[in-house]
């Protein structure tokens, strides 16, 4: 049986808004495994992102535990969920937020150093994930050297340099044409099996959706299996 590398059990979140209270999420819950790569869809508004902030431990849910390999982070101390965001989290978003002035290798290097990797492994390990991306040729690029689809299949390298348990991806093939998308689903694809983490990703592609594991809706609230 394959590893629970994200729980969510009984997310409650709540947002004042105009005077009256919206529940976004009512005892919202799932799981993933290690391995496994899970869409989420559901209308905008309906509170995808605000799910990928709770299971990323951006935010604090009202109730409801949120385990992370095995951890309940819930009631955590904020200095031991930023450890488990460091060390066990990985993420991707619609824009891929590279730095301009570095690299594609030196970008999937920083995180790593930062985590406290020497520089000679951190890039080693950059180039083996550049590599696993089909991007080694443009290892030495900067962003505005390379295509939207090259920068954002470089962002997913980056959020699994320092090896996480977890990857959020919330809607990363947004800004592309249709091709790319598909082309850098694909490589994402290929990384989440090939490191053996397990994914969540929220997406309005219904098409990509149906290449994942599992579909899960958000609808009222509530984490449905389609």
């Amino acid at each position: 049986m394959s590893e629970v590398a994200l729980e969510l059990k009984r997310v409650t979140r709540t947002f004042n808004q105009g005077g009256r209270e919206i529940a976004v999420l009512r005892e919202a819950g799932m799981s993933l495994a290690r391995g496994e790569i899970v869409a989420l869809v559901g209308p905008s508004g309906a509170g995808k992102s605000t799910l990928l902030h709770i299971a990323g431990l951006l935010e604090r849910p009202d109730s409801g535990d949120v385990v992370i390999t095995g951890e309940n982070c819930a009631d955590m101390p904020e200095s031991e969920r930023t450890r488990l965001r460091r060390e066990a989290l990985g993420f991707v978003y619609q824009f891929h937020h590279l730095l301009p002035e570095f690299s594609a290798l030196e970008n999937v290097m920083l995180p790593q150093m930062i985590a406290g990797v020497n520089k000679s492994t951190a890039r080693e390990r950059a180039g083996e994930l550049l590599e696993m991306v089909g991007l080694s040729d443009r290892a030495t690029h900067r962003p505005g050297e390379l295509s939207g689809g090259e920068q954002q299949r470089i962002a997913i390298a980056r959020s699994v340099a320092n090896a996480p348990s977890v990857l959020l991806a919330d809607e990363p093939t947004g800004n592309l044409d249709p091709e790319t998308a598909g082309a850098v689903f694909g490589q994402m694809l290929k990384l989440v099996r090939g490191v053996g983490l397990g994914a969540l990703v929220a997406t309005h592609n219904l098409e990509l959706a149906s290449k994942m594991d599992r579909i899960l809706q958000l609808r009222d609230g509530h984490i449905e299996i389609v």
